[in-house]
């Protein structure tokens, strides 16, 4: 099969794009023809090397944790799935190696749902791994409800931009951190939105001057600490990049693939609570540029990569 990989931890010119071997298919796996394959900053920090102190790593590494396609064949022990059958899923292992920017994709079961009806492929390649973070985080980590004033940071962003439009359809007020040029975009989405950077602690508060019952911190670092200092009594923090967030209380989230998640996802789309916008996409064979421009990490939406079949 086409596939693209590295040998090498390094930058996106490690990435190679050529022949390797149809992956096996175990037991309680789905073999999936990778129709589109979305493309995250988790990619790029894996071709890096900076989950080498958390997954063993086996070269040539396939990258990719999402993708959308069809069941080629499932596991002799899957019932969940039959040939022909359109899924979605956050295809992440406990290594490194075989990943889903390829023309096909050994899947676990528990990775999968079916894909959304209404969603092209290329969009629901883009939903799992941004959805179930956004959801798991608003949902356990936080628990936004009626009622709460929630602020997101990088609303914009592939996470940010599900966050705000969960919360939203969870009942809470939503402040969002953007570029001013996103700001628009947030108000669509049902976000009021403030400028990141110097001053954001007084833009905030001139929109809760009591405090926010919940921040989502995408950032890390100073945006973490001035976060914690805009929560109102009782009020719950957590992030998906800095553990820091810890020793301030909060929680830190690192999402893990639950198929229950997946298909309460998969059903919001097709009730279009939330929508899934892709930002640019890229052919199979240009993932190393896809890769350079998630990296710069100015884009409204989501990267996806995908995978042109004749039939």
């Amino acid at each position: 099969m086409k596939a693209i990989s590295y040998r090498r931890y390094g930058g996106p010119e490690v990435l190679e794009y050529g022949d390797l071997p149809e992956p096996k298919l175990g037991p309680d796996h789905v073999l999936v023809k990778v129709r589109a394959a979305g493309v995250n900053p988790v990619d790029w920090k894996a071709r890096e090397g900076h989950l080498d102190g958390v997954l063993d790593t086996v070269f040539p590494v396939v990258p990719g944790w999402d993708v959308a396609g069809v069941v080629v064949q499932p596991g002799p022990s899957v019932p969940e799935f039959a040939v022909g059958d359109e899924v979605m899923g956050y295809v992440r292992e406990d290594f490194l190696s075989r990943g889903t920017c390829a023309e096909y994709v050994a899947a676990p079961v528990r990775t999968l749902a079916r894909k959304p009806r209404n969603l092209t492929f290329e969009e629901a390649a883009c939903l799992p791994l941004a959805g179930l973070t956004a959801y798991q985080v608003l949902t356990q980590a936080l628990s936004i409800g009626q009622g709460d004033t929630v602020l997101v940071h990088a609303a914009a962003g592939g996470v940010g931009s599900m966050a705000v439009q969960l919360a939203h359809h969870f009942g809470a007020r939503v402040i969002g951190t953007a570029s001013e040029p996103s700001h628009e975009y947030l108000r669509d989405l049902g976000a009021e939105p403030v400028t990141y950077g110097d001053g954001l602690a007084e833009r905030v508060r001139a929109l809760a001057p009591d405090g926010v019952q919940a921040v989502f911190d995408t950032i890390g670092g100073d945006t973490l600490a001035v976060s914690a200092e805009l929560l109102a009594q009782g009020g719950r923090l957590a992030s998906i990049t800095d553990p820091a967030v810890t020793t301030l209380g909060g929680r830190y989230v690192f999402v893990r693939p639950n198929t229950a998640d997946l298909y309460r996802l998969s059903e919001l789309a097709e009730e279009e609570v939330i929508e899934v916008r892709v930002a640019r996409s890229f052919p199979l064979e240009r993932t190393a540029d896809a890769h350079r421009l998630n990296e710069e990490g100015h884009t409204r939406g989501k990267i996806v990569v995908t995978v042109d079949w004749e039939s």
